[in-house]
């Protein structure tokens, strides 16, 4: 079966912009896609390789220049040589999940699958990787120090946490342990569908990533939390100063 080189080029320009485009989400990177599209046409030039001889360490030293070219074209200078390291990263997991499929046959539908799946792969990748991505960059070494007690938690910042105490409105840590509760200062909530009051209490100290924060309740909840890892809820109102 024949088959034509401008599909060969079709199909490497695509591939070309998808990585791009996934390298570009991951990094969020803010560079227009029509600078992927100039770099994608620079990427398919290594399809002329298939009609040179020459050695394959030439060929990888041939490569690795071009993908520092496509990389430049695409996102510019800046933080080059991660951008290319994320480029080769997104590369090689699209290239193992097709490892296993045989386009030996060179069959058009093959290669249409491969157009398609690569699309979906990419998009779970970026997806997952910025989901883990977010859940680190959030995620903080909570210190409470109350009644001559230390307690270790892993918090996470929660956008929706924007309890404060109505008089002094001091923000409240809402976290998930069994601390013998003296001198409560009662702290009304309301959220979707529901509202009561949280027992607070009052800690000697707070420490957070190894930074003294001060004008902070303790809140004891009652309720897991969503977050599968997290004992202790952040407010909103720390990711400022936490930065």
């Amino acid at each position: 079966m024949k088959i034509y080189y401008e599909f060969i080029f079709l199909l490497n320009f695509l591939l070309d912009f998808m990585i791009l485009y996934g390298t570009k989400r991951i990094l969020k990177i803010n560079k227009k896609n029509f600078r992927l599209i100039f770099g994608s046409l620079i990427g398919t030039s290594t399809t002329l390789f298939l009609f040179i001889k020459i050695s394959n360490f030439t060929l990888i030293i041939l490569k690795i220049v071009l993908s520092f070219f496509i990389n430049y074209a695409s996102f510019g200078k800046k933080n080059i040589i991660k951008n290319t390291g994320y480029f080769y990263l997104i590369s090689i997991i699209l290239g193992g999940s097709f490892y296993l499929l045989d386009f030996s046959k060179n069959i058009y539908c093959y290669y249409l699958l491969l157009i398609i799946g690569s699309a979906f792969i990419i998009f779970i990748f970026c997806k997952e990787f910025l989901s883990y991505k977010e859940k680190i960059v959030n995620k903080y070494l909570v210190k409470i120090v109350y009644q001559k007690k230390e307690y270790l938690l892993e918090g996470f910042i929660d956008t929706g946490n924007r309890l404060v105490s109505p008089i002094k409105k001091e923000s409240v840590i809402l976290v998930n342990l069994k601390i013998p509760l003296k001198k409560v200062i009662y702290v009304p909530y309301k959220a979707l569908n529901t509202s009561g009051i949280i027992p607070c209490i009052r800690p000697d100290k707070i420490i957070i990533n190894n930074k003294k924060i001060s004008h902070c309740l303790i809140g004891i909840a009652t309720e897991k939390f969503a977050f599968s890892d997290a004992n202790c809820i952040l407010p909103n109102k720390l990711k400022e100063e936490l930065c």
